[in-house]
């Protein structure tokens, strides 16, 4: 079993196909994303890619006891704005370091506030984890 390569870039362990979303899209077409699973955070950006903020399914739940309508709302109006954010040279390390720090579960990736991808617990653990699982299945 070899250690892991706690030295790899965030660009080499980073998603660069990913959903994002403006300020002004509405709130509740975000949950729907958030909720058919495929995504658990939705970054926020604007013209350029310029990263102004994160919506989490945490996000969606803490509008929700607020008793606010969903309908009625914007992205920025449940964003996390100026959400934790990795540079794309930083390591492995690192990234886990703030993932820890800040419990989170995936971390935007930018370039002079600009988003270029994410990274999230599963990216880090497939990238880190050297796995020789069998699945066996039957009597």
């Amino acid at each position: 079993m070899t250690a892991p390569n706690l030295h790899l870039k965030a660009r080499d362990l980073m998603h660069t196909r990913m959903v994002a979303v403006t300020r002004h899209y509405s709130a509740r077409e975000v949950s729907i994303l958030l909720h058919s699973g495929t995504n658990s955070g939705v970054p926020v950006i604007e013209t350029g890619n310029q990263l102004v903020g994160i919506i989490t399914e945490f996000d969606v739940l803490k509008t929700l006891l607020t008793g606010e309508d969903l309908h009625g709302l914007k992205a920025e109006d449940i964003m996390t704005p100026q959400p934790i954010t990795v540079e794309e040279n930083a390591t492995a390390e690192m990234v886990i370091k703030q993932m820890i720090d800040h419990q989170i579960i995936r971390i935007p990736v930018v370039r002079d506030s600009r988003l270029v991808g994410m990274i999230s617990r599963t990216d880090l653990m497939n990238q880190l984890i050297e796995s020789h699982i069998i699945n066996v299945y039957g009597g």
